[in-house]
């Protein structure tokens, strides 16, 4: 199957080697406020939610991409990203009207850099859908939350469940790459570091600022980054009430609310098991596909969807495991 060029958001993710979970910029600290409010140390109550949102966040994400499908010949791969981060910046900016006082030159830093990742991860990934199709871009950009998984936890069951997201993402791009444009590919691994990235600094990001006043704040600054390059490619196309229109639609799909119910999500659960759920991506995009684009799973794709779920399923259930047993200690 090879589905459409569609959208995916830049979501949220990254690295240093044997990093622990609770490092700075990867999680909640130990005896912080922050843990006290994850799902970490409260129960397994509150992991399943956190699981929730990044679920619901993800199944937004597909329903946005199918939009973008019909906007992208309107508007140009970085056409779209502009759109998107324009609208998306707006739209927060209002609902959450931010407090520009009061931030540290530290908090600055955090959401410049958070702006900058989410720009760059949207812009690589869709100049690698222009040239490879959707299933094989998303499944190599899901390496960046995979590794991320495994240089963060601490614990060896963790490994077991990334490498069985790990085949399934490579069953899922068919067993192999060696056909797929050598540049697509590596843009769509450029974006899973980015994605990686992004994990981190959303965490950060979520401790710094009240809400999703520091999202709001970082996605002005990625919209600000990308203005120059959307204008140059679409110039007035970006002008149509039909473009503005879908881009309007996508942006609040694909950034607005996934990017908000995943930065609420990392609140609650550590990031190196929210990058293990980031790997149902490829599932969920699959499966969209069959429901909105009318396209059919093979038996292989089938199996592939099967390991990503069970690698899911295996890491909310060592999550939840572990809340357990922290209450009862």
């Amino acid at each position: 199957m090879n589905p459409p060029s569609a959208d995916r958001p830049p979501a949220v993710a990254t690295p240093t080697p044997t990093v622990p979970a609770t490092a700075p910029g990867l999680g909640p600290e130990p005896g912080s406020e922050s843990e006290s409010r994850s799902g970490v140390g409260v129960g397994s109550a509150a992991t399943l939610g956190s699981v929730g949102l990044v679920l619901a966040g993800g199944i937004s994400v597909q329903f946005g991409g199918a939009l973008a499908v019909s906007l992208m010949p309107r508007a140009g791969a970085l056409g779209v990203v502009m759109l998107r981060l324009a609208v998306a910046a707006i739209v927060l900016m209002v609902i959450c009207r931010p407090k520009l006082r009061g931030h540290s030159r530290a908090d600055w830093g955090t959401v410049v850099v958070f702006g900058a990742t989410m720009a760059a991860m949207n812009g690589l990934f869709y100049q690698s859908v222009a040239r490879i199709p959707l299933g094989p871009a998303v499944t190599l950009e899901v390496l960046g939350p995979l590794i991320l998984s495994v240089l963060a936890s601490r614990r060896v069951v963790n490994l077991v469940w990334a490498g069985l997201a790990l085949g399934g993402v490579f069953l899922l791009g068919g067993g192999g790459f060696s056909s797929l444009d050598p540049v697509g590919v590596a843009f769509a691994l450029s974006a899973g570091a980015m994605w990686a990235t992004y994990i981190v600094f959303s965490a950060r990001t979520g401790r710094r600022f009240p809400q999703a006043d520091g999202l709001a704040l970082a996605m002005v600054v990625a919209a600000v980054l990308f203005l120059p390059l959307g204008l140059i490619e679409s110039g007035d196309k970006l002008l149509d009430p039909t473009t503005i229109a879908l881009g309007s639609a996508v942006a609040i799909l694909s950034s607005v609310l996934p990017y908000t119910l995943e930065l609420l999500a990392l609140r609650r659960m550590p990031a190196s098991s929210f990058a293990i759920l980031m790997s149902l991506e490829p599932a969920v995009a699959s499966i969209a596909g069959f429901l909105i684009l009318s396209q059919t799973l093979s038996v292989t794709e089938g199996l592939a969807i099967a390991l990503v779920i069970a690698a899911s399923m295996g890491a909310v259930r060592t999550q939840v495991g572990r809340g357990k047993a922290k209450n009862v200690g």
